[in-house]
């Protein structure tokens, strides 16, 4: 099997490398794979478009809380941003149009969803088994599924008896009118604090049911003006200027938040001063401060989430649910909520210690056994025991403070050096030295209990054990130099036609 034997055809059998997803992450990885002349390969798409996150996530307000020149490939800039942070439709029209200018499409396959995937140890090859029967094998698998994928529903006693409409923020009913509606919604995380605002507007009445605060700063957007959209594309280095200068400022935020410095109380200070500034009732405003330190936590953007409070159909009620009842939703006092449609803002069930699908490795070695206390990786990319296995946004891998597509960035330089050194070198199989994938992650976890998601707040970075299986510890120029070479040394390395 080659990795120079030209563009696959779907309906092969088998194909030199398998990318599963066709987000962010899977189409930069096609793209770059391209870009080095490398065009044997296919990618498995369980949507019916590409977009991943930014296909699926169409409630009012949806947007990246990442400005738009740094959440975009470095290798693809867009000049054309409407915005300093764009919304959900004009990021999923920017990969669309990726996909078209570096002619992704006729290598991807739609309607393809992965069960699971097993490592030949004969062959050196993956076999992949899709819903329907359908089986593929590769050389090399790239998992490219991402972390927000998978809406997740909060495990309420009663839920299934609500007799009115319930809508996750993943999978918005756009026919689903809620004017003149009550609305409940069940959360205070990132989709929350962006729809929140948009179904006020409409809605008879609208209860927020907040398990804990989140930290709320002003959003610094606006609209960009023809004249700098114009400079952006004749000069494509004064944009880069711009993205450097973006990058290099959320930098120096994260190590305010990151690495709990004493001036860390500074933002701390700008987030209590946006709930002042917002909220005119002491009540309310102590309600909606966080108790734990800013950044332990996802700390949030928007200029309207707390002024949604002010309006007059708008309450928040902390009372924890007890249940879900037929016609609305009981807190832990005994009162009953009317509703007529409930909108869980509850995010994603992150993988944590499972993967996205069922892989088998070596001898039989089953990953989310393997992961039972917990996901970890060599460099968040690859694991021990699953030779030719890539992970795009594997374990820490997330950042809270700038783009994870720079994160991602990384680790597609990092796979495609390790295809290259594959296909130079007559190489069959790489699988990364346990020793190697243990020290690693020991510095890993030892670096983790000193920053700031280890002050005591309960998060989706955490397991049920408080292990940190989802965030890296550092800068992002850390991870890049992390990964700015593929080490054979690392790795155990099987020869095409050796033992």
């Amino acid at each position: 099997m080659q990795f120079d034997q030209g563009q696959q055809d779907l309906a092969d059998e088998s194909t030199p490398i398998l990318i599963i997803g066709a987000g962010f992450s899977g189409l930069g990885m096609a793209i770059r794979l391209k870009q080095a002349g490398i065009h044997s390969f296919v990618i498995a798409e369980r949507g019916e478009d590409v977009g991943g996150t930014w296909r699926d996530n169409t409630y009012p307000g949806a947007a990246c809380d990442v400005a738009s020149h740094l959440y975009s490939y470095s290798f693809a800039l867009n000049p054309s941003w409407s915005r300093m942070f764009s919304g959900h439709s004009e990021i999923h029209a920017y990969l669309k149009n990726c996909a078209d200018s570096y002619q992704l499409l006729p290598h991807i396959h739609f309607n393809s969803t992965v069960r699971r995937a097993t490592f030949d140890d004969k062959n050196g090859q993956w076999s992949v088994e899709f819903e329907g029967g359908k089986t593929i094998r590769t050389r090399v698998l790239i998992s490219a599924c991402g972390a927000l994928s998978n809406p997740a529903y909060p495990n309420i006693k009663g839920i299934e008896n609500f007799k009115g409409e319930m809508i996750h923020t993943a999978k918005w009913n756009h026919n689903l009118s809620l004017t003149g509606a009550r609305v409940g919604v069940i959360g205070t995380g990132a989709s929350a604090v962006q729809v929140v605002p948009e179904i006020a507007k409409e809605a008879e009445s609208l209860t927020v049911f907040q398990r804990t605060p989140s930290w709320v700063v002003a959003k610094p957007d606006f609209a960009f003006p023809k004249i700098m959209k114009d400079c952006f594309s004749r000069f494509p280095s004064i944009q880069r200027l711009f993205r450097w200068f973006i990058y290099w400022f959320l930098e120096l935020v994260g190590t305010s938040l990151i690495f709990q410095f004493p001036w860390a109380s500074k933002f701390e200070r700008l987030g209590r001063s946006n709930i002042k500034r917002s909220i005119s009732d002491p009540q309310l405003q102590a309600a909606l401060t966080p108790s734990y330190a800013m950044g332990c936590k996802r700390t949030l953007l928007s200029s309207d989430y707390y002024p949604a409070f002010e309006r007059d159909n708008v309450s928040l009620m902390t009372e924890g649910i007890a249940s879900i009842s037929s016609s609305g939703i009981v807190t832990d006092d005994g009162k009953e909520h009317l509703l007529d449609a409930i909108v869980f803002a509850t995010g994603f069930n992150v993988p944590a210690a499972a993967a996205p699908f069922d892989i088998i490795g070596k001898d039989g070695l089953n990953i989310n056994m393997l992961w039972e206390k917990g996901a970890e990786a060599y460099k968040g990319t690859t694991v021990s025991g699953f030779p030719n296995l890539f992970m795009l946004m594997g374990p820490n891998t997330v950042t809270g403070h700038t783009s994870v597509i720079v994160y991602s960035e990384a680790q597609i330089e990092y796979i495609l050096q390790a295809i290259q050194v594959m296909k130079l070198n007559g190489i069959e199989s790489v699988n990364v030295k346990e020793v190697v994938q243990r020290r690693y992650n020991q510095a890993l976890q030892k670096v983790l209990k000193t920053r700031v998601w280890a002050t005591g707040c309960h998060s989706w970075y955490l397991t049920k054990e408080g292990k940190n299986t989802t965030m890296y510890p550092g800068y992002s120029w850390q991870f890049w130099l992390e990964l700015k070479r593929f080490e054979k040394e690392d790795y155990e390395i099987k020869v095409t036609g050796r033992s």
